[in-house]
């Protein structure tokens, strides 16, 4: 049992050395700029590109992150309704409150509204952070790092659940994202670059990028369906009747 011990932390100690040089090579520093007019009306050009407009018309939206979660946003109202494995919570995105079920059965603590409100944060972001570029607490900069194209740094003093967070955009002939580097609390290498393809338009004109691809592994936003209101949608009735908080005024959808 000690000879067994014994070589498992040696072995363990291997890998953490291997994975301390394959971090230091792969690693790449956040690149400086600074915030400037032609920055933002590049920004502009990029938020454009995907119709920021349009997106601000979607009154309700529904995806599926990575067969991990899924979602119905009413961004009218700031509820959404978020599902994961036997998990279903109705979330008010404002004030973070709202009613968690799991296994059919409300459940009182606050941990699952906590983690549906990480969920939300990340998997938003994910299927639309072209139009958070001017999020408060952002300052948008050109910036060229070591490796690669040159693009649009945006970079988050506060917000959503991972402050101080960083993205620099690059961007095609038609400001159209193509991919973009992170600098990101969760992850322990800097400059991991992900794709932005495969985009769809929604009914209501905005953009979305369906596929983000990356060296390791690759994230797919499925099954995105938008409309300008919860009739446009389909909805006869409010999918939100659940979420009776009173400061939210939900009314049912009245059938046509």
């Amino acid at each position: 049992m000690k000879k067994f011990l014994k070589w498992f932390v040696i072995l363990l100690v291997v890998l953490m050395a291997i994975l301390a040089i394959v971090g230091f090579f792969l690693n790449e520093p956040k690149p400086k700029g600074k915030p400037s007019k032609l920055a933002d009306e590049i920004t502009e050009l990029m938020m454009a590109a995907v119709d920021k407009a349009a997106w601000d018309t979607t009154a309700i939206i529904s995806w599926d992150f990575a067969g991990r979660q899924q979602y119905l946003w009413d961004k009218e109202r700031n509820i959404v309704k978020v599902m994961w494995g036997e998990n279903e919570v109705y979330l008010d995105t404002k004030t973070v409150t709202g009613r968690a079920f799991s296994n059919g059965k409300e459940v009182t603590t606050n941990s699952l509204i906590q983690q549906a409100w990480k969920h939300f944060c990340n998997d938003s972001f994910w299927l639309n952070a072209v139009v958070k570029a001017f999020d408060p607490g952002t300052t948008r900069s050109l910036a060229k790092p070591k490796k690669g194209q040159g693009g649009i740094m945006v970079e988050y003093a506060s917000g959503g659940v991972t402050p101080g967070d960083a993205y620099l955009w690059i961007v095609d002939e038609n400001a159209l994202p193509v991919s973009y580097k992170m600098w990101v609390s969760i992850l322990p290498i800097g400059g991991v670059e992900f794709t932005w393809e495969n985009w769809i338009t929604l009914d209501t004109g905005a953009k979305i990028a369906t596929l983000h691809k990356s060296a390791v592994f690759d994230l797919e936003i499925r099954d995105v369906k938008g409309a300008a209101s919860l009739e446009a949608y389909g909805f006869e009735k409010d999918p939100f009747s659940l979420m009776y908080i009173p400061h939210l005024n939900t009314v049912p959808v009245q059938s046509k």
